[in-house]
């Protein structure tokens, strides 16, 4: 399962996403940005790999939305409402990530995934 995360500046919350849920077994996670100044900027290539996309907040999902309409014909899209207010890495952060992420991931990857961690 292909996991895209998106925040603005891809150096904070969506590495850390990306660090956790590329732990879990039968996951690729990457992380991304919306600004042209992102470590790693959105594109339509990571939008086309991606099985669902993360959005920290909702001005993410409005410039997704708006940038990569077609790509976005029939993926999941979920926004998962953390402001940028956490340092990398952020214990807080992780468990938000954690406790928002999961439910999207089917059962049976997390189950497998927790037993190797």
């Amino acid at each position: 399962m292909n996991l895209l995360f998106v925040c603005s500046e891809n150096r904070l919350r969506s590495p850390t996403a990306e660090e956790i849920f590329s732990a879990y077994e039968g996951i690729k996670a990457l992380g991304c940005g919306t600004s042209s100044a992102a470590a790693t900027a959105i594109s339509g290539d990571l939008v086309s790999w991606a099985d669902i996309v993360f959005l920290m907040e909702n001005s993410h999902r409005n410039k997704v939305g708006k940038r990569f309409k077609p790509l976005l014909r029939g993926k999941k899209l979920v926004c998962l409402d953390i402001p940028d207010e956490y340092e990398r890495m952020d214990p807080l952060l992780v468990r938000l990530l954690e406790s928002r992420v999961l439910p999207h991931i089917p059962a049976n990857v997390r189950k497998n995934s927790m037993a190797n961690r």
